[in-house]
């Protein structure tokens, strides 16, 4: 069985920063992209970031680019996501994802993980 466990999450002041991380465990998974998503209470989950396997290619939301970026350390079956200048709108859940097809954000998101809570306080 596969598990994607996020973590990183946490309370942080407008400006501030954090940096949340997804490990696989479990069963062995070749996934050509990672990603992250979030959702905010009353909204629908939404796309934040993407990367492909090589790491060559990245996906943005308009609202978190500049501000995020996404990594992975292939070796280490771990990808990140790091998240600067953060805004009392970034509160969300957010979600780590596996795909086994690479289309950015298109992609067909195959395993989830749970969700870490990030907080944006003003």
């Amino acid at each position: 069985q596969v598990q994607l466990v996020e973590s990183g999450g946490g309370l942080v002041q407008t400006g501030g920063s954090l940096r949340l991380s997804c490990a696989v465990s479990g069963r062995t998974i070749v996934s050509a992209g990672m990603g992250w998503f979030r959702q905010a209470p009353g909204t629908e989950r939404e796309f934040v970031a993407a990367i492909d396997y090589s790491g060559r290619f990245t996906s943005y939301a308009d609202s978190v680019r500049g501000r995020f970026t996404i990594n992975k350390d292939n070796a280490k079956n771990t990808w990140y996501l790091q998240t600067n200048s953060l805004k009392p709108e970034d509160t969300a859940v957010y979600y780590c994802a596996a795909a086994r097809s690479y289309r950015g954000r298109y992609s067909q998101w195959d395993y989830w993980g749970q969700g870490t809570q990030v907080t944006v306080s003003s």
